[in-house]
């Protein structure tokens, strides 16, 4: 129930769905909308007119694809219909914009006569580049992509069938690497004879299986010759003589099973009945033919896949889609043809032959990958995929002449693909999973919260905390149970009743005694539970906290502070806000403390600032110390402030990336700085910026997020002695989670 409705209000909540139009030129002033209206709209109209390849040039047809479904068959629920497969068909457009930003509109058509789908999808063609067919049953997808291929001059590219097709295909090629079988003598059975299991057997035949060697089965058993009942067309390409009726009788010393059917479809005692070092794609979704402990269980010399991402060597299907219609769309192929699907699975084989680079591992929470089995294909979040498969698809498409407009230089169309892969995509998850790695104590003052309690279940569920609530155990229930939220396992402290409730009386006490506390007031403020919260990172019962909900900024940093304190060599902790715009990351600071820095402030929190983007972030730094003036325009005292700052952080830290002072557009503008001021040694550009003063760091970054669409992460503490993060009143559940993560990976990095 609970996560019903957490799926429920992501579609529902603030705009509806999942997806969004943008415009991607000015329409601010009447002359930008007489150019992208009327009169100026003529124009490219006409030029069109005379040569209909300038729609590429012209419109955005060269970056966008029709997800065309009937929804007759929506994952596995069945045949919902078009209306209800509309949620599945924005999701895929979502997945093709993430991974490799191809544009996507979702057409669903209430249709399932043959003739008349693909009547409506051939009148689509002057709006598309490339056509995604999804979610439509067998054995109607088959004839529905044939006739399309033949008919329109656009990719036409059913996922369902060549998507788990080209990635098992990839898996086979590995798995029979490390096995040393050869593709050509082994004999492989499946399970299941709809789309993907017929598109899965025809592309194996392609790589080198025999199709002698290839047995099907469905739910009647095997497919054999004179068989009547459930057969097909698409089927009798794969019927052979035989006595053998059932899949236990057909996988006897068989050496790859291909399951595409459903849960339990394997049993053990098949699994011991096949050929040393089996291999084993149990692709059924979300419940494999043989669950993934079972068969591991019950051979050793197994290499297996299945399509979960709990387990090693998923099959997934946008580690192809995206980049296939990228390479294909990049040369205005005029199909996705056979070489080119092949190209697909031979590059992601080879990726995931190389050395695994650290940020996969830190995409993956600190796992270690490297070639094997249990890593015979590349892992979805691996930026290395787009640059390898769009390429190689590209390059079929040219060699086997589809391709309208080739790659002349294919150097300088890779560097063209990592300009897309932005790091901004990656910064949240990245955190996440490293968080999930090792999960921390992360005490919440707020815990009888309905926000608070909804984050930390989903929170327990993924494994990213070790949460601690505070509150009456009893009113804590009560709302969680008004919400349907489970509480299960998670730990739920009363400051009143905690044995040690003495101990943290006596250390606030001794804290806080020349400081006009008494002990009658101790008594008192540790009832309160923001301080009851800080205690216990002091006393090391938590390793760090997150509150603010419902209270205001000061009123939590100021008992953390009383109680925390900064970091040893620390005199003034900052606020910094993540910006994560479309295409970068920028980390402004100071946002939240300090109301007038002097330049030492300023330069200690240049250098906090830096230490959060480099340990926490895993970003190189880039520091600009900002001003009203750039290099000296100005003499004023405020510049001067900043000039110091920068010598004092020069002096310090002279590794660090910093200079200024300097304007924002100096510092952000494209070219600004190396055409001007070719001296600054800030490669790349900056990242980080360090306000002069408080009022310009928090008009700055509302102004970002709000005019921008910037997605912030923050306020983020840094200087203190145990990571605290303060809520904004406003905060979401995903404020919650993004800020109680970074409180985790601090809380590793502080161990």
């Amino acid at each position: 129930m609970k996560r019903k409705q957490e799926a429920l209000d992501y579609h529902s909540q603030g705009r509806k769905g999942k997806i969004e139009v943008i415009a991607t030129k000015p329409c601010s002033t009447a002359r930008d909308l007489s150019l992208a209206y009327s009169p100026g709209v003529a124009e490219p109209c006409l030029e069109i007119e005379k040569n209909p390849e300038l729609a590429y040039e012209y419109t955005a047809k060269g970056n966008l694809v029709a997800v065309l479904s009937n929804g007759t068959a929506v994952l596995g629920l069945g045949n919902l219909g078009a209306l209800a497969g509309k949620p599945v068909m924005e999701g895929k457009g979502v997945l093709f914009k993430r991974f490799a930003d191809i544009d996507v509109f979702d057409i669903e058509v209430d249709e399932t006569d043959i003739d008349r789908f693909c009547q409506v999808a051939r009148a689509l063609e002057p709006t598309f580049g490339g056509i995604n067919l999804e979610d439509i049953k067998a054995p109607e997808c088959f004839e529905i992509e044939t006739r399309l291929k033949k008919e329109m001059n656009i990719p036409v590219f059913h996922d369902d069938q060549h998507g788990t097709a080209i990635i098992s295909t990839a898996a086979l090629m590995n798995a029979c690497e490390i096995t040393g079988k050869n593709m050509a003598d082994m004999k492989v059975v499946f399970s299941g004879a709809g789309a993907s299991a017929i598109a899965c057997a025809n592309m194996m035949i392609q790589a080198g299986v025999k199709l002698e060697n290839l047995w099907l089965c469905d739910t009647k058993g095997l497919v054999y010759t004179g068989r009547g009942e459930g057969m097909n067309k698409y089927k009798d390409k794969f019927a052979k003589p035989s006595e053998w009726r059932t899949l236990a009788d057909t996988i006897k010393g068989a050496d790859v099973f291909v399951g595409c059917s459903s849960k339990g479809a394997l049993t053990p005692e098949m699994l011991l009945s096949m050929a040393k070092n089996p291999i084993v794609f149990a692709l059924a979704n979300p419940d494999p033919e043989i669950d993934y402990p079972t068969a591991k269980a019950t051979r050793d010399d197994i290499i297996l896949a299945t399509g979960r991402s709990d387990y090693p060597n998923q099959v997934n299907n946008v580690l192809g889609f995206p980049f296939i219609f990228r390479g294909a769309l990049d040369v205005r192929a005029s199909e996705i043809n056979e070489p080119m699907k092949i190209a697909a699975a031979k590059a992601l084989a080879a990726l995931a032959r190389q050395e695994v680079p650290e940020s996969v591992s830190r995409a993956y929470a600190g796992q270690k990958f490297s070639f094997g089995p249990e890593y015979i294909i590349p892992k979805p979040f691996d930026p290395r995929v787009l640059l390898w498969v769009a390429p190689a698809v590209a390059q079929a498409a040219m060699d086997t002449g589809v391709a309208r407009k080739p790659i002349a230089d294919m150097k300088a169309y890779i560097e063209r693909l990592e300009g897309l892969q932005g790091r901004s995509k990656d910064v949240i998850r990245n955190v996440v999973n490293r968080a999930k790695a090792d999960p921390k104590r992360v005490v919440f003052p707020e815990g009888d919260h309905p926000l608070i309690l909804q984050a930390v279940s989903r929170m327990v569920d993924e494994g990213i905390c070790i949460p601690i609530l505070l509150g009456e155990p009893e009113k804590v229930k009560a709302v969680a149970a008004e919400h349907g939220i489970d509480l299960e396992g998670i730990e739920i402290l009363n400051p009143e009743t905690v044995p040690w409730r003495q101990e943290a009386v006596d250390a606030f006490y001794e804290l806080r005694k020349r400081r006009g506390i008494t002990r009658f007031e101790a008594k008192r403020q540790t009832h309160r539970r923001i301080y009851f919260g800080a205690l216990m990172c002091r006393l090391g019962k938590a390793d760090g906290l997150i509150a603010g909900l419902t209270m205001y900024y000061p009123d939590t940093i100021r008992p953390c502070l009383e109680v925390i304190g900064t970091r040893k060599g620390v005199k003034k902790v900052c606020g910094v806000y993540t910006m994560v715009l479309k295409n970068r990351v920028l980390f402004f600071s100071d946002t939240t403390m300090n109301i007038e820095p002097t330049g030492e402030e300023l330069a200690e929190i240049a250098m906090l600032t830096s230490d959060l983007v480099k340990d926490t972030f895993n970003m190189e730094p880039q520091v600009a110390m900002l001003s009203f003036s750039s290099f000296g325009s100005v003499d004023h005292p405020l510049v001067r402030k900043v000039q110091k700052a920068v010598e004092i952080v020069k002096a310090t830290r002279p590794e660090l990336k910093c200079d200024g002072e300097m304007q924002a557009d100096t510092a952000l503008a494209d070219g600004v700085l190396a055409e001007n001021y070719p001296w600054v040694d800030l490669p790349g550009g900056p990242n980080v910026l360090i306000f002069p003063d408080l009022t310009s760091g928090n008009i700055g970054y509302k102004l970002v997020q709000r005019l921008a669409g910037a997605e912030v992460i923050g306020p983020i503490t840094c200087g203190m002695a145990a990571p605290v993060h303060v809520l904004q009143r406003h905060s979401d559940l995903n404020d919650i989670i993004h800020l109680t993560a970074l409180t985790v990976v601090e809380a590793q990095q502080q161990k």
